[in-house]
């Protein structure tokens, strides 16, 4: 194995039983415009294969890690992960496009800097690992390579859903009795304002006054996780003090 291979071998974090298959992930197909006789196989279809596999990884990962997150939300957030702006950016962070062989046409108009050639290599080293060392192998590619990535979209998403953040805090105890109660209702019938209460078994947590029954509860929440009371509350219950994200 070359030196190049080996180095994006230990980039990918798996040993390839057949290295063939790491060479066709990181050969892009404008090399086969350099000679008409030499077609050297390159790595759209390994793309195609990782793109799928990418999909499964992450689809299973996500329904792991959000418990609480609908179909809607996990959805948004898998599209974020597999964008190609987010898979070019982590090839530049593993620096593949450096190993790549890409064609001389390719190399001189910039194409190792480019986000579609660098976001299609992620998924091809994938197929290749795939193909090479099972499901199992490709999952482990994904969980190391995708965990900070994974963790920020979970940052934005938990911004726009305390209800579900506070639900996922609590549950670090295991099963939760989380409830939300409109505890005062005020103004006019075209124009009312309803305020929230959001309690764990009977403790209240925080309240919150919206628009609507649906926004009180949201506000309850967001108000629940600034509190005391939640730091308090877990505490006393032999939790760790986590803090929202």
């Amino acid at each position: 194995m070359s030196p190049r291979l080996e180095t994006a071998q230990n980039i990918a974090g798996h040993v390839f039983q057949n290295p063939a298959l790491l060479e066709q992930a990181l050969t892009h197909s404008s090399v086969n415009h350099n000679s008409a006789k030499e077609r050297a196989p390159n790595n759209e279809r390994l793309e195609f294969l990782g793109d799928a596999v990418l999909q499964l990884a992450l689809s299973e990962w996500l329904y792991e890690r959000l418990q609480t997150a609908d179909e809607g939300a996990l959805t948004k957030l898998r599209a974020q992960l597999v964008s190609t702006r987010a898979l070019a950016r982590l090839s530049r962070q593993l620096g593949l496009g450096s190993h790549m062989l890409i064609g001389r046409g390719e190399e001189a108009v910039g194409g190792r800097e480019n986000e579609n050639i660098l976001a299609d290599v992620v998924e091809a080293v994938l197929g290749a690992i795939y193909l090479d060392g099972g499901l199992a192998a490709a999952q482990g590619f994904v969980r190391r390579h995708f965990a900070e990535a994974l963790d920020a979209a979970g940052r934005l998403e938990h911004e726009g859903n305390p209800k579900g953040c506070l639900q996922e805090i609590c549950q670090t105890l295991g099963p939760v009795n989380l409830r939300y109660e409109i505890i005062a209702e005020s103004g006019l019938d075209h124009a009312k304002n309803f305020t929230a209460a959001v309690l764990w078994d009977d403790e209240p947590l925080g309240t919150g006054t919206g628009a609507s029954k649906k926004e009180a509860e949201i506000r309850a929440a967001s108000a629940a996780l600034e509190s005391e009371a939640l730091q308090s509350s877990l505490k006393r219950r032999g939790a760790p003090i986590i803090q929202p994200p």
